[in-house]
Formats: structure tokens, sequence, C-alpha cells
């Protein structure tokens, strides 16, 4: 499955070893990930982790927040984008990762923040998954 991994998927995994989200960052360490990947939202990824409170609740320095974006950049799969819609949603945050999902014909977009995109993905038959159930379908679809 080609995916979107909202800001706060990266986020959740950097606070936590115990939840879904630590896991698929274990995976995308591992080469197990297929996940798309534009210059705005790696921004958006470098500016949230490297957030003072990003940091200090993860326990992380900015340098190891600058060796988990280049790790993402290696595995992620680089996507521009042709077309805005904007606006469909209320965040601008979550405008470019649906724009990314578009674009970049994604599968889902894996978030805990469901109800920001609904109804809306709903247009361009975009599945919005929580990061326990795109989990559960690397455990049973392991490259």
């Amino acid at each position: 499955m080609f995916v979107v991994l909202d800001t706060n998927v990266i986020v959740a995994a950097l606070r936590s070893r115990d939840g879904a989200s630590f896991q698929i960052l274990e995976a995308i360490i591992h080469d197990q990930v297929d996940f798309a990947l534009s210059v705005p939202l790696l921004l958006e990824y470098e500016a949230v982790l490297k957030r003072p409170e990003t940091l200090s609740a993860s326990g992380l320095s900015i340098k190891d927040m600058d060796t988990i974006l280049n790790i993402l950049c290696a595995r992620g799969q680089p996507k521009k984008l042709h077309y805005l819609w904007r606006p469909q949603l209320k965040d601008e945050q979550d405008e470019m990762v649906l724009e990314l999902a578009v674009n970049a014909s994604a599968d889902a977009i894996v978030t805990f923040n469901r109800n920001d995109f609904l109804p809306n993905a709903n247009k361009f038959d975009m599945p919005i998954i929580m990061p326990s159930e795109y989990y559960q379908w690397l455990k049973e679809n392991r490259k």
C-alpha cells in the first residue's frame, strides 16, 4: 500500500515506542514502507520535529531529528505537486497532505486526525486510515 504519512504519525512515533506509529517508523528504517514525500510536507515534518516541545517530549536532539529526516528523505518517494485544489480542508497543513496523496495516486493517508480530512477526501476517493490500521496491513503484507 502506497501512503502519505501525516506529520502527527511521525511525531507520535518519536514520543512513544509503544504504538503503531513507532512500528511504522521502524518499518520505514528497514525500507518496508512505500510512502510519498513532497518538499512542502518534508518542511512541515522538519518544522514540527524541531519544535522545543517535540524535542523535549521525544528526548531527542536536533541532530537526531536531522538523522530521522534524512532517513525519511532516503526512503520516501519524492513527488511533485501539479495541481492545487485549495481550499478543501480547514487546516492548510492538511491541504498539503491531501494534495500530495492525490498527486501521488496514494492508496491512503495515514493520520490520527481522520475527521480533519473527511468528508472532503471522499471527493478524491482517498481513504483516510489510522496508524493502527496501516500497521496491521504492514504486518500482514511484509516485503
